[in-house]
């Protein structure tokens, strides 16, 4: 196939809510972007993690500069982009068994870092959640909060996109052509079609997480990534109202975040040797959930849908084998000392500090081009998209009861996901250039994340995608096996129970009534 030629003045490589949060400051620095990526928008870490909006708390001891920047990112996020938090609060809860030296010094450092904490009687604390265990000693109320990343990543996008940013999904960075240490062409490839995108860039960014040690390979610099990943499972109801940490040394088991309708539980540290081997394990979860019924009993009971994992992006500088002891900081590495004067990576860092990390990055690359205009995102609010409205839980339920049409077909029952916002988000897509499907579909809406995990919304999704003429002859094979593959990778590590008895339902409808040979390939 003939090569397309396309140009712009910075490349950002990595469609997370790291290159998200860049195409968006640059956009409103009135720099034009290009935003690539390999599979779909937060598919990385972005989309791999618990939505906890970090007070701060939790790195006072491991990482207080972090724990700084998580205290004051968090509070701008809090402020300008409103529409993806919920303000939660947190405790901090201690059993039986906790180290009593931690807990005795656990204000003072919050305080050394300038994070708000108050003291909570035990008993105030199982009124507050009484979800915790009625052995806690100790507890503390954090500022700690919840956010939607989905949300977040196509909030910025879509700015960003009002400001002419394009982007590329499904478009993997298969190499650099160089000249003199000056990046020329960065080539990519299609992994719909297999096309071939020659990019013409002023400067190039690497933003692609964990995998910014094999695009920055590729470009002849060299990162020191490690990959620890981490797991988490949801339940099927919410169990508490607040974000509950351990009080302890951060660790595996400790976190329980509310998320809408359900709660995220997790999350573990568990050294893997790539980011394309991250997938949860049945004996990782059942560990995490033997450890954390200390802190919330009620995990014994509580039915779960689905666990995933996503790879923390870290740099190790220096030896050591604790993944927990390396900074959850963020790196900006200027690779002019790699020889090349073009070519940035960021990576490393929270969700909860995204902003700064595209902040400081746009700096860098501002100076490079000779724009001198200021960074606008930590004074002006991240606006509201409709793109992003749907992966709120709860919301197409209020939406259909209250819009009463009868002929907006449910297609996901669990989570009530109607046709009019399928054939939307749909348009959406089609408007910036890619084809629907239903994963991405599941990526900007709540359609196949309810206790059937797919198992009817997904034939109704692929008949109304045949009846608005988006699948043609065999395509819907392929997008059911695709759809339902991702499905089975957060159920197999929790067949026990209720999801036993789901899996087997989807596996007679689907394979035994359908006759498709539904077997795992990613």
């Amino acid at each position: 196939m003939m090569n397309q030629q396309l140009e712009t003045q910075v490349l950002i490589i990595g469609g997370g809510v790291t290159g998200t949060g860049l195409a968006r400051d640059l956009a409103l620095r009135g720099v034009g972007c290009l935003l690539v990526e390999k599979q779909d928008i937060n598919a990385g870490a972005s989309g791999g993690n618990h939505g906890l909006l970090h007070s701060g708390a939790r790195y006072i001891l491991s990482d207080p500069a972090s724990a700084r920047e998580c205290r004051d990112e968090g509070s701008i996020i809090k402020r300008l982009a409103p529409q993806c938090v919920e303000e939660t609060g947190g405790l901090f809860v201690a059993v039986e068994g906790d180290d009593q030296g931690y807990i005795a010094d656990f204000a003072d450092r919050c305080a050394q870092c300038g994070i708000t904490t108050v003291a909570v009687d035990p008993k105030e604390a199982l009124e507050m959640e009484p979800c915790v265990s009625p052995d806690t000693i100790a507890a503390f109320a954090v500022e700690d909060g919840s956010i939607d990343p989905f949300k977040l990543s196509l909030d910025n996008l879509a700015q960003a996109g009002t400001l002419g940013t394009a982007q590329l999904l499904h478009h993997k960075v298969v190499g650099f052509v160089k000249r003199a240490g000056h990046i020329e062409t960065v080539l990519l490839t299609d992994l719909r079609n297999g096309s071939e995108v020659c990019v013409h860039a002023d400067q190039i960014v690497n933003a692609s997480g964990a995998w910014a040690g094999e695009v920055a390979a590729m470009a002849g610099a060299l990162i020191n990534m490690v990959y620890s990943q981490g797991s988490l499972i949801i339940s099927q109801m919410r169990l508490g109202e607040r974000v509950i940490n351990r009080l302890r040394k951060a660790a595996d088991a400790d976190i329980l975040v509310p998320a809408g309708t359900v709660s995220i539980f997790g999350t573990t540290s568990r050294r893997i040797d790539s980011p394309d081997q991250c997938r949860p394990t049945t004996a990782e979860i059942d560990a995490m959930l033997d450890d954390g019924m200390a802190m919330v009993p009620k995990l014994a009971e509580t039915r779960f849908i689905r666990a995933y994992a996503g790879v923390r992006p870290l740099v190790r500088f220096g030896n050591g084998s604790d993944d927990r002891a390396v900074s959850r900081g963020f790196s900006l590495l200027d690779h002019e000392l790699d020889g090349l004067d073009n070519f940035i990576t960021i990576t490393g860092g929270k969700l909860t500090t995204y902003r700064l990390m595209a902040e400081k990055t746009a700096n860098l690359v501002c100076r490079r081009l000779g724009n001198s205009t200021a960074c606008r995102t930590a004074e002006e609010p991240l606006p509201a998209s409709s793109e992003a409205r749907y992966t709120e839980p709860g919301f197409t339920p209020k939406m259909w009861f209250k819009k009463k049409d009868p002929s907006d077909l449910l297609l996901c029952e669990c989570e009530m996901v109607p046709t009019s916002v399928f054939n939307e988000i749909a348009a959406s897509l089609s408007t910036n250039g890619h084809r629907p499907g239903l994963r991405e579909m599941g990526q900007r809406s709540r359609v196949g994340k309810g206790p059937c995990q797919g198992s009817f919304c997904s034939l109704r999704m692929a008949a109304h995608m045949y009846n608005e003429d988006l699948l043609q002859k065999g395509e819907g094979i392929d997008e059911l096996k695709d759809f339902l593959n991702e499905r089975w990778r957060g159920m197999q590590p929790l067949l026990w129970g209720p999801a036993v008895s789901q899996a087997e339902l989807q596996e007679a409808l689907h394979c035994g009534l359908l006759g498709l040979d539904v077997s795992e390939t990613t």
